[in-house]
């Protein structure tokens, strides 16, 4: 399983809007999804891809890095392997 880091989102943006946004770039629906709030100015979630190569999610992650949404610039990063 892989896990991508999605930084600096919207406070408060809701996991169905995350999902929404994400779809409309191609990415799969995530397997788990973990909220990170850290200190609340740049909050972060932890999604858990199961069904993808980590050659497509390194495509699909750079669509969205730098990308503005909501107002923030969001940061993404291919944590790498996941074993639960």
């Amino acid at each position: 399983m892989l896990r991508l880091l999605l930084g600096n989102i919207e406070p408060g943006t809701s996991d169905e809007e995350l999902g929404e946004f994400l779809a409309k770039y191609g990415f799969p629906a995530w397997d788990e999804i973990e909220h990170v709030p850290g200190d609340g100015s740049r909050p972060a979630v932890m999604l858990s891809f199961g069904d993808i190569s980590a050659k497509s999610l390194e495509k699909l992650s750079e669509r969205i890095h730098h990308m503005f949404w909501k107002g923030r610039e969001l940061n993404a990063m291919i944590i790498g392997q996941y074993m639960p």
